[in-house]
């Protein structure tokens, strides 16, 4: 069992690698003659020793620390392994990859909105983008007292800060209270900056950060929604039309076999083909206006002295000359 146990503790590496932990440390071991260091990719390794950084190896490899390690160390660098003891320190492995985190509002977030006396709830959700950045930092507030760090553990501080960062900037920009998403972009920038400045205290930096959506309450939404048809449409008579139109297409207004059913959906065709037309007649009944009436005078009546008759034959369209008949084909144009 004995040589077993020497055996594990000679090995220094990431044991049962998490891809989720930020950091993790190799610790409370002996190094002794003949062990060795086993970096694998996507990883770092710093030697600790009495919490003071050694040296940091980021090469992925199997090295033996004797002779590849223990050279480059800063204060051990002439340590000789004895013959029954070995030498003490801690290795902190660092993950090198960069964290996706998906997050959350808590709860509704208050906004002022004109008309809401208690403020207008709305959520968020989107992501951000993390990764280690700077080791000393990270040594000195966090790993000099962890044994490991999670990613869950930085979403965890994303997350208590995230709420007024969002108030922050939906104010500061001025943006439509009912049109956030159009205003993402500039909303996520600034969080952002300020997340960055807040978690880099930790020795870690933002990355990225992305708002996905807005949620608005269900009654709120509806009207939304309804403001942005009308909006696309133009004319509430139109979207009205529309809607009846979308309802027949869509049977909603048949009612099965009714006969009721059948003749409202034709009642409300014709009057929508009432209106339709009603819309042309008015455009032409314009035209018509604007040009003189050539109707025969009723009860066969001479015509009015001074009349004037058409510039053109309506019969073969020969220019008339201001005559009272035509020259080519003998039409009475007066």
């Amino acid at each position: 069992m004995g040589i077993l146990q020497n055996q594990f503790a000679n090995v220094v590496e990431w044991e049962e690698f998490d891809d989720d932990l930020i950091f993790w440390k190799w610790t409370n071991r002996e190094i002794k003659k003949g062990s060795r260091l086993i970096i694998r990719p996507g990883q770092d390794a710093i030697f600790l020793s009495q919490g003071k950084v050694e040296g940091v190896f980021q090469d992925e490899g199997d090295y033996d620390i004797e002779s590849q390690i223990i050279p480059f160390l800063s204060t051990l660098k002439g340590f000789k392994f004895g013959f029954n003891s070995g030498m003490r320190a801690e290795v902190l492995f660092i993950n090198t990859k960069e964290f996706m985190i998906k997050w959350g509002t808590k709860g509704p977030i208050m906004l002022q909105a004109p008309g809401l006396p208690g403020g207008m709830p709305v959520r968020a959700n989107g992501t951000a983008n993390v990764k280690v950045s700077d080791y000393m930092t990270l040594i000195d507030k966090v790993a000099g007292v962890k044994q490991s760090y999670s990613i869950e553990d930085v979403k965890g501080r994303i997350i208590t800060i995230l709420d007024q960062l969002l108030m922050k900037w939906i104010a500061k920009e001025g943006k439509d209270m009912f049109n956030l998403q159009a205003s993402s972009f500039d909303i996520s920038k600034g969080i952002q900056e300020d997340l960055d400045m807040e978690i880099s205290k930790d020795g870690i930096s933002v990355t990225g950060f992305s708002i996905n959506n807005f949620n608005y309450p269900e009654e709120i939404q509806q009207k939304i929604n309804q403001a942005a048809a009308q909006s696309m449409v133009g004319d509430v008579g139109k979207y009205t039309q529309m809607t009846m139109v979308d309802a027949m297409a869509d049977g909603k207004l048949q009612g099965g076999n009714s006969t009721m059913g059948n003749m409202a959906e034709m009642m409300m065709g014709a009057s929508i083909a009432g209106q339709m037309m009603n819309g042309m007649g008015m455009g032409m009944g314009q035209t018509q206006q604007q040009t003189p009436t050539q109707a025969a005078p009723v009860g066969g009546a001479a015509p009015a002295e001074g009349a004037v008759g058409p510039k053109f034959c309506p019969e073969c369209g020969t220019p008339t000359a201001g005559a009272k008949f035509c020259s080519n084909c003998g039409t009475k144009l007066i």
